[in-house]
């Protein structure tokens, strides 16, 4: 591979398939917090939810939910919350600047901290509205949380690092990639909130990364990621899903353990190459990136580059992830 510092990146973006859907007519929600639905089935079972636009440009999920609310799909047993998250930053979209409008102020999947969330001195439209959800969030036992990536990749489910994470992506079965890591260093991210990431507590999380953030393709991976986990929880049955919504599963899963976060330290950072993301390396001490002149090297044998992406480039964002092979299942 070339190890010659590569010019930047085009400041082009990828063709958006997808129209955003209005989504002004689910404002008000039904449970007091706007554009949050909760229903209640009146027999026991888990609080599920499946989540949508943490990132104001990713419409995969939106669609999905919006889909769901208007089919009037309803919990055969437990608790059943739809939700749109950081709907400022969905509202900000432009098509002539796309990747804009991931966030206002700041990264809505940053701020799934008790600490922050309770410091009243720090303010951002993204905190208010974490601030305005939690309430939800602190009695949800099993979360989807719906997401699509900068660059065009295969699809991924990401969970954390504990065992009992890996194990329900495990049984969520598809899309057939899982990246088991420890989060961000910027901040925490909603599916390691409290006791989503406790190894002694029951609740779990997962994110599905439904593809590239405007590729039509998303939403038949966001569709079917929402089918199997509502199904697989038991909060609805199979019939109750509109038809088409199941595509056939993985016949096989792997797992990626992220052993570290690749970190900008400036903006003059650039690839060597234009990954796509899961190539692997077979070299320790392969060049794969540039950094303010100096290179940038794979830190083991058969290290697995993570969803690399420069779109949102900058001191302190994480542009990539080292990651090693686990098992094949």
């Amino acid at each position: 591979m070339s190890t010659n510092n590569p010019s930047p990146p085009s400041t082009s973006h990828y063709p958006i398939e997808l129209g955003f859907p209005d989504i002004s007519g689910y404002a008000e929600g039904n449970n007091g917090i706007p554009y949050v639905f909760s229903f209640d089935s009146g027999l026991a079972g888990p609080h599920v939810m499946v989540n949508s636009i943490t990132h104001g440009n990713e419409v995969c999920g939106a669609i999905t939910i919006a889909a769901l609310l208007d089919q009037g799909i309803r919990p055969r047993r437990g608790r059943l919350t739809l939700s749109f998250a950081n709907v400022s930053a969905y509202e900000s979209f432009d098509p002539d600047n796309p990747d804009a409008s991931r966030c206002v102020d700041q990264d809505f999947n940053r701020v799934w901290n008790r600490s922050l969330l309770n410091d009243a001195s720090q303010d951002s439209i993204e905190l208010r509205r974490a601030r305005t959800m939690r309430p939800v969030l602190d009695t949800v036992d099993l979360l989807l949380d719906l997401h699509s990536m900068h660059e065009r990749s295969v699809p991924l489910i990401v969970c954390g690092a504990l065992d009992k994470r890996i194990a329900f992506a495990r049984s969520l079965g598809t899309p057939a990639t899982v990246i088991s890591d420890e989060g961000h260093p910027e901040g925490r991210r909603m599916i390691d909130y409290e006791g989503f990431d406790d190894s002694s507590s029951p609740k779990n999380a997962l994110v599905v990364e439904c593809g590239q953030h405007w590729e039509a393709s998303a939403v038949v991976v966001a569709k079917d990621a929402t089918a199997r986990f509502l199904t697989m929880t038991g909060a609805v049955n199979v019939g109750d899903l509109m038809p088409g919504w199941f595509v056939p599963a993985a016949t096989s899963l792997r797992v990626i353990r992220v052993t570290e976060p690749l970190v900008a330290t400036s903006s003059n950072f650039r690839f060597a190459e234009s990954y796509t993301g899961l190539e692997t390396f077979s070299q320790a001490g392969t060049v794969i990136a540039w950094q303010d002149g100096q290179p940038v090297v794979t830190p083991y044998p058969d290290c697995v580059l993570v969803m690399p992406s420069v779109r949102q480039l900058r001191p302190g964002a994480t542009v990539a992830r080292f990651g090693r092979l686990l098992s094949d299942a």
